[in-house]
């Protein structure tokens, strides 16, 4: 019997900002069994359209994801806002075509966030990664609050020699990124992203981790403007034991 054909769908930000998330999350799907394809033809999920109020070309955006992504068992996503976006919205964008709706909602189906596919569906209980390191996790709003994702992280996270997870005062509270949220109020989202940092630090951590780039971008930019030595990595290049880039807001060293 062949293995479950997986689409990664990697996002537009880890394309353009941190392709090493996308080779690790590749890496642990390809390690837990998988036959995995990258579609060549994906675009952005039209989660920016959507939350700016663009129905017309958040409903465009998501046809040709629909149809991109119609032949495969699975769809699993290294972030939990584009997961959210395919899992929680798509189906809601063709309330009024219900022939789309039900394509968008089996699609919906069998879209999953990266580390929860791994626990949830693949069983994952290890992924033999070692980190000598004191951690703690940031849960970012759409992965929790759309997908309740949460202990799928620590569980995958507690099984790493080496790895010791601090848990912050408020780990469930907001980055201040938001997407479009930052733009439209930068003074509130700039405080609120003061104040994850002061938790993040307040924990001793050598490093934090998440599993939405945007969050990570935003929360490694505050940390660095604050002159913080705590690093920024997306869990999946911990849990693949992929740690040749340097962290999140980092310069690559030349030579």
């Amino acid at each position: 019997m062949s293995a479950p054909k997986v689409a990664l769908f990697v996002t537009c930000l880890v394309d353009l900002f941190r392709p090493t998330v996308g080779f690790a999350a590749l890496a642990l799907l390809e390690r837990a069994g998988y036959a995995v394809e990258v579609p060549l033809a994906q675009t952005c999920c039209g989660q920016p359209a959507y939350n700016s109020g663009d129905r017309a070309t958040a409903k465009r955006i998501a046809r040709q994801v629909i149809d991109l992504l119609a032949a495969y068992d699975y769809v699993v996503v290294p972030s939990g806002s584009c997961a959210g976006m395919i899992v929680r919205h798509y189906p809601d964008l063709f309330a009024d075509e219900p022939a789309t709706r039900v394509r968008a909602e089996a699609l919906a189906a069998r879209t999953f966030e990266l580390v929860s596919f791994l626990v949830d569906v693949a069983g994952m209980e290890e992924t033999g990664a070692r980190l000598s390191a004191r951690v703690t996790y940031h849960d970012s709003c759409s992965g929790l609050r759309e997908l309740g994702i949460r202990r799928q992280p620590r569980a995958l996270l507690a099984r790493i020699d080496g790895l010791t997870l601090v848990e912050m005062r408020e780990p469930d509270v907001c980055c201040g990124f938001g997407g479009t949220f930052c733009v439209k109020y930068p003074e509130i989202s700039a405080r609120m992203a003061d104040d994850k940092a002061a938790d993040i630090e307040s924990t001793g951590a050598d490093l934090v981790l998440a599993g939405d780039l945007g969050c990570l971008l935003n929360i490694a930019g505050r940390l660095a403007r604050r002159g913080s030595r705590v690093a920024v990595r997306h869990v999946a290049e911990v849990l693949a034991g992929r740690l040749d880039a340097p962290p999140i807001g980092q310069p690559r060293e030349a030579g």
